[in-house]
């Protein structure tokens, strides 16, 4: 590949390798107009084709020639005119007031306006406001200042061209400098075939729907009111899981909006019709806020009995008897999970430290090395084996090469729509051919992104001492409570791991500093090895008082 700096129409190049893609996966989707721009770009002259690309990378609609000089595209007036034929570009539109100001400087205004200000040294929207209910109506660049040797130019596709984008990264946050990153070789991704059968996008409809999720994802950010947004907001699921999921975390983050302003009868109510993960918990938070404790209790009754996760578990146990003792009942047991505990009096360093690499320094010994891994170990140890299942090619996961993940990750289903996939990958513990599949990934996969593994924390020692001293069944277990809920249970792991080689065996370690307690996570994960028998314990770090 050409690298970018060598390459000064790399932009046009990727614009265009982005619509023959489109245009070989998903030509199904688009419409006449859509499709008649595929047809036509390719044949128009390399510099007008440049600046189109130019233009469409840039914020906004309105440009001035004169910003648009790039030593490859020569005179920016001359490629545009190449453009004007097309109706994807206008030039010297009709401009209102408050456009003319995005184009124009402060000493062009005064000089475009001067008869008009009386204070000519104020500032820019304080001119807009004096000139405002003068110049109310639409007029050419040219017309609204003459004197401008400039030319204005107006791009007329851009929501085409987001269209497009959209249809090839599944989303509207990535933008051309994906490609960038990947041409300097600064990203790696893993190759995945996405065929007609795993496309994102299975309709028109879906991309529409997307859009009009994106529409109001944008509207409840911006701070428009909640009722507003919620009107809009489609009432029933999309026949797209895809899409649905991103419909109920839309809604659930309109129902924390309306708990945020105590508004409870709203927060309730989109609570109660939301299906996302952690929706029944603030459901019966926001019904015990309002004093509604009868109904709140009912519905904490109701998720006792099947709990969602293992976090609405933990906190229904907070939320059951506080509610038990608002209305008279029997107090709920109180279950403390047991763990092995580690208390620590050290001398404060004199150079720098960090609380989790003076414990690590003092618990090391040449035969029980110690090193700080967080979430790094487990989440490798799990992507490095299960790596052909998360990168497996099925509808919705993956939309153009530039992955980092698939697009789905933290959905429900995540393992249910791969676990034939994900059933194969463990099934290879059983059989100790998991080693060979770790070690194999680990150099043939070697910086290519995941969302699992951190290379940049991963030796090959720390990998070798994991497989050695690490039983298959405890990663068993670390990689179906992964699994389980990706989200929640891909971080909250232990600081530190001591490995003793000699024994083949291992313990884990969170460390928390003065005044430093377990979070919600860090509890769940400790309770769950300790449950399953997987050595942890939590060291307590004091500082010895100086004499």
């Amino acid at each position: 590949m050409i690298r970018v700096l060598e390459n000064e129409f790399y932009y046009l190049d990727n614009f265009q390798r982005v619509l023959d893609w489109i245009g070989e996966r998903y030509r199904d989707l688009l419409d006449e107009d859509e499709r008649a721009f595929l047809a036509a770009f390719p044949g128009l002259p390399q510099h007008a084709r440049a600046l189109f690309v130019r233009m469409v990378m840039r914020k906004g609609n309105l440009f001035r020639a004169s910003k648009l000089v790039y030593a490859e595209i020569g005179c920016p007036v001359e490629a545009s005119s190449q453009l004007l034929g097309t109706g994807w570009v206008e030039a010297d539109p009709l401009l209102s007031l408050d456009e003319l100001f995005d184009l124009l400087s402060k000493p062009e205004i005064a000089e475009a306006f001067g008869a008009h200000l009386q204070q000519k040294n104020a500032r820019k929207g304080e001119l807009l406001e004096a000139l405002r209910e003068k110049f109310a109506d639409s007029r050419a660049f040219s017309a609204w200042h003459p004197g401008c040797r400039d030319v204005a130019l107006r791009i007329l596709v851009k929501p085409l061209c987001d269209r497009l984008r959209l249809i090839f990264f599944g989303n509207l946050h990535q933008d051309w400098t994906e490609f960038v990153l990947s041409d300097l070789g600064m990203f790696r991704f893993e190759q995945v075939e996405i065929s007609q059968a795993s496309r994102g996008f299975r309709s028109r409809a879906d991309v529409d729907h997307y859009i009009l999720l994106h529409g109001c994802k944008e509207r409840f950010y911006a701070g428009e009111p909640l009722d507003e947004v919620l009107r809009d907001l489609p009432a029933h699921a999309f026949d797209n899981d895809w899409l649905a999921g991103r419909r109920e975390k839309l809604l659930f983050q309109i129902g924390q909006g309306f708990e945020k302003l105590k508004d409870w009868d709203n927060a309730h109510a989109v609570y109660a019709r939301c299906r996302f993960p952690g929706a029944r918990g603030r459901a019966i938070r926001v019904l015990e806020k309002h004093e509604r404790y009868d109904e709140a209790y009912a519905l904490f009754q109701l998720a006792q009995e099947t709990p969602e996760s293992e976090a609405e578990r933990q906190h229904l146990a907070r939320i059951g008897p506080r509610l038990a003792r608002r209305l008279g009942h029997a107090r709920l047991p109180a279950r403390k999970p047991v763990v092995q505990r580690l208390d620590l009096r050290l001398p404060m360093p004199v150079d720098e430290w960090w609380v989790e690499g003076v414990v690590r320094d003092h618990l090391a010994s040449a035969d029980g090395p110690v090193f700080y891994v967080e979430n790094a170990l487990a989440n490798s140890l799990f992507g490095l084996l299960c790596w052909r299942a998360v990168f497996a090619a099925i509808p919705g996961a993956f939309f153009h090469p530039f992955h980092r993940g698939p697009a789905d990750l933290h959905s429900p289903d995540f393992h249910q729509r791969r676990s034939a996939e994900f059933a194969a990958c463990l099934a290879e513990l059983d059989d100790g051919s998991y080693r060979d599949t770790i070690r194999r990934n680990f150099v043939e996969k070697a910086g290519i992104s995941s969302p699992f593994v951190y290379w940049g924390a991963l030796s090959e020692e720390l990998l070798e001492l994991a497989l050695a001293c690490i039983p298959p069944a405890h990663l068993r277990k670390w990689c179906e409570r992964i699994l389980a809920d990706v989200k929640a249970n891909h971080t909250g792991f232990p600081d530190l791991i001591q490995f003793w080689p000699a024994d083949s065996r291992y313990t884990m370690i969170e460390v928390k500093g003065p005044g430093d307690r377990l979070q919600d996570n860090q509890l769940r994960w400790i309770d769950y090895c300790a449950a399953h028998g997987m050595p942890v314990s939590v060291c307590y770090l004091q500082w010895e008082q100086a004499a």
